[in-house]
């Protein structure tokens, strides 16, 4: 014990070493001298890169090191969660990453396939304290015995599934099983599929893999950002920490319904609506409603133009010709409408011409090409003509085209248009969501799919740059010119940066000069990533996949054209009306046969005494239903209660679990144990809110508060050391079949009613009066 405390001190030392290195980098970097776009491109890379070796350090400080691994040919590793070396000139290696091939033997060595170990330790710290040692005997020759040896070589990870819930995931680097870490480190091609059911670590799995890859293809990955998609914003806040523990920072967390820059989807849809919207005949309806704004004008009634030349006659067979040649472009809506505009105004100057230019006597036109250009010039100036342009083919924004699809949606069977129609303000007239509210996540991938069809014409904002990229060479050019032309000029009139650059000016030429003018963007990829919509993300994590829609998945392959996923679900827990099922129906259309699937069969979270309660739940509707198999028992026995007044019912019981728990408002921050849910149908919510005062509720509760209010949506992923949940027969099946696997010591439910549902059987059943 001595020795590993020896060496867990020394790793700390080196650690505030190479941090206070980092900071005192930092420090030297702000005050750098000089204001010139080049000192300060210096500065922000260095502080990027600096700040963000820092985070990395302090991220590690926790757990620094876990393992050590003792080698048969005498080799001797400690294990950590970041790599760390000596600073000597060998820069000899004090701990190995967890990542590192190395770094194997650790998670997969057995009795059986030792690996070329001889023994494998564990190290448990508190702080920078060393509490516990566990020693694996790998090599059954070896006579040295240290009197840490176990018999059990599970006995890390039970001790950590045991473990009281913090209201925060934890990261599993010490304890990651051969299965998981097989899927952490799987070759990075294509769609990896990890299935599982609750508590099997689908979600932490998926995350160490993304730590993993960022490791090992960091320069990729750093370059083009990995995304995570989770269900909601609660469970963002759950894994939140994780990434960091590991020291990766770099990483953009969010839900479906953040994937479009500058729209918050806060409304709500019904069910219903949000299967109509997250359907795949979206797509087309939305392509046919673009088409339907590309219109003609009557064939008896052309629009008329002034003109002080006489009037101008926009009829539909002009119309109808630049359309035809619009579309023959291939490009998105407002792509296109340029060329449309061409077509018009060409269409126009030729009648124009026709008219003025006439030979009374029959010969050709009078105008010449340059009367003729200055007719056209003066045709597209007007403000007339780009009205009626605008009239047969506007220039729309995805928030535009989607708000009038909504208000009339056209092109979807009567049911599902009445299901999904809202009045343009917002208001839903069919119950489509919305209700003043704004944008639902159903609308999310609608959107996307606009700005997909209508693409984004930027050729004024092009113009402008170039414009003012030619101002800034003529400019630079200007003071290289007086560089040339007077030796003897007075650098102190001219600004600092073009002073450096005189100095040297034989190096630099103008077109040199304006782009150290220019502004860098110096964001992070995650940050840069966060606000384009067009970015391609080298990675995607999706958390829950089985719940999105076919419209969402257009969406995210949109965002990855590589296809390298990782995709974490169990179909047994899907409850969104517009999942799309199976993983063959979700991936075949977009990958082909790219896709791999693997499944994780252990149930690490759940108890068993919870399990069977649980499993009934899915085998009611398919007996040969079989739950991931639970490794751990409590001894604690689920129970039911039912009760003719709910609120009061749930408030007792919860303060009977706190003062079970020893937990009390604020203790967690002192490392107290204990966190309790509450899961209930969200009509229930506002009267148990009432009663849980010191309970955190909402969109965005606060999971580390000792007690927690949610829906069963909201608890997806998530873990509690207690759980209650009520009035189960107003859950669906898959809502009350996650709720019930949620928690990892003891579960209750209270229910109104006369039966529970689902066959569902207590060993311990009360009734309250």
């Amino acid at each position: 014990m001595r020795n590993e405390q020896e060496f867990i001190d020394l790793l700390h030392e080196r650690l505030t070493e190479l941090r206070d290195g980092a900071e005192e980098a930092v420090r030297e970097v702000l005050p750098v001298e000089g204001n010139s776009h080049q000192a300060r491109l210096e500065r922000e890379v260095l502080v990027a890169e600096r700040s963000g070796l820092l985070a990395a350090f302090n991220a590690g400080e926790s757990g620094l090191c876990f393992g050590r691994l003792a080698f048969q040919d005498g080799r001797d590793h400690h294990i950590g969660r970041i790599g760390m070396r000596r600073d000597d000139p060998d820069r000899t290696p004090l701990v190995v990453d967890w990542r590192a091939d190395v770094a194997r033997p650790f998670y997969l060595a057995t009795g059986h396939t030792p690996m070329g170990l001889r023994r494998r330790r564990h190290i448990t710290t508190q702080g920078r304290q060393v509490t516990a040692l566990h020693d694996e005997l790998m090599d059954l020759t070896d006579t040295v015995r240290t009197g840490h040896e176990g018999s059990d070589a599970d006995a890390v990870l039970l001790a950590s599934l045991d473990a009281a819930r913090t209201g925060r995931m934890h990261d599993i680097v010490q304890t990651i099983q051969a299965e998981q870490d097989r899927i952490i480190r799987a070759p990075h091609r294509g769609i990896l599929v990890v299935e599982g059911g609750p508590g099997t670590g689908k979600t932490v799995v998926a995350l160490h893999r993304a730590a993993y890859l960022l490791y090992a293809h960091r320069e990729l990955l750093a370059r083009r950002a990995v995304l995570i998609v989770g269900p909601n914003p609660a469970f963002l806040g759950y894994i939140a920490e994780v990434l960091p523990s590991l020291g990766e920072t770099g990483v953009l967390l969010a839900t479906p319904g953040d994937l479009f820059p500058g729209v918050t989807a806060t409304g709500a849809d019904t069910a219903r609506a949000a299967e109509v919207k997250g359907g795949a005949a979206m797509a087309d309806a939305l392509a046919r409603f673009v088409r339907d704004r590309q219109a003609l004008p009557p064939f008896d009634e052309p629009i008329v133009i002034d003109h002080e030349d006489g009037e101008l006659l926009l009829d539909a067979d002009i119309a109808s010709d630049a359309r035809h040649a619009a579309r023959a472009t291939s490009l998105p809506h407002n792509l296109a409408r340029p060329h449309f505009a061409f077509h018009v105004i060409d269409a126009l100057t030729a009648q124009l011409t026709d008219r003025i230019g006439a030979d009374p006597y029959g010969g050709p036109n009078l105008l010449g090409p340059d009367d003729t250009a200055m007719l056209g010039k003066a045709i597209a100036a007007s403000a007339e003509v780009h009205a009626a342009i605008a009239e047969l083919w506007p220039s729309l924004t995805p928030e535009e085209l989607v708000a009038d699809f909504l208000a009339e949606p056209v092109h979807l069977e009567e049911g599902d248009a009445e299901a999904i129609r809202r009045s343009r303000d917002g208001g839903s007239d069919g119950g489509g969501g919305g209700g003043g509210q704004g944008w639902t996540p159903a609308d999310v991938p609608l959107l996307d799919e606009a700005a997909e069809l209508l693409g984004d014409d930027d050729s004024a904002a092009r113009a402008a740059a170039e414009a003012e990229q030619q101002e800034r060479i003529a400019y630079a050019q200007g003071v290289l010119d007086l560089s040339h032309g007077s030796r003897t000029y007075e650098f102190e009139d001219l600004d600092e940066e073009d002073s450096e650059v005189l100095a040297a000016h034989d190096l630099v030429d103008a077109e040199r000069l304006a782009e150290r003018q220019e502004e860098a963007d110096h964001r992070s990829a995650a940050e840069r990533a966060a606000a384009d919509r067009t970015w391609a993300f080298g990675h995607i994590i999706v958390d829950e996949a089985q719940e999105l829609s076919a419209m969402m998945w257009r969406l995210l392959m949109r965002r990855c054209p590589t296809r390298s996923m990782t995709l974490v679900g169990d179909p047994a827990q899907a409850a969104e009306p517009g999942g799309c099922g199976s993983w063959e129906a979700i991936l075949t259309p977009h990958a082909g046969d790219r896709w791999k699937r693997v499944r994780l069969g252990v149930n690490y979270r759940t108890p068993t005494e919870i399990m069977e309660i649980a499993a009934a739940v899915p085998r009611a509707a398919d007996p040969s239903f079989e739950p991931p198999r639970s490794i751990r028992s409590t001894g604690v026995r689920p129970w039911a209660q039912r009760t003719g007044d709910l609120a009061r019912a749930v408030a007792e019981t919860v303060e009977k679990e706190v003062e079970k728990e020893g937990v009390r408002e604020g203790d967690a921050d002192q490392g107290a144990s204990g966190h309790l849910a509450v899961i209930a149908p969200l009509g229930r919510h506002a009267e148990l809110a009432a009663a849980l005062p010191q309970a955190s509720a909402g969109r965005s509760p606060d999971l580390t508060r000792p007690v927690v209010l949610l829906g069963p949506r909201q608890a997806k992923g998530l873990e509690f050391d207690s759980v209650i949940v009520v009035e189960p027969e107003e859950f669906g099946a898959s809502d009350l079949y996650v709720a019930l696997t949620r928690a990892t010591q003891r579960l209750g439910v209270i229910y109104t009613g006369g039966e529970l549902p689902m066959g569902l059987e207590f060993p311990v059943m009360t009734t309250m009066t």
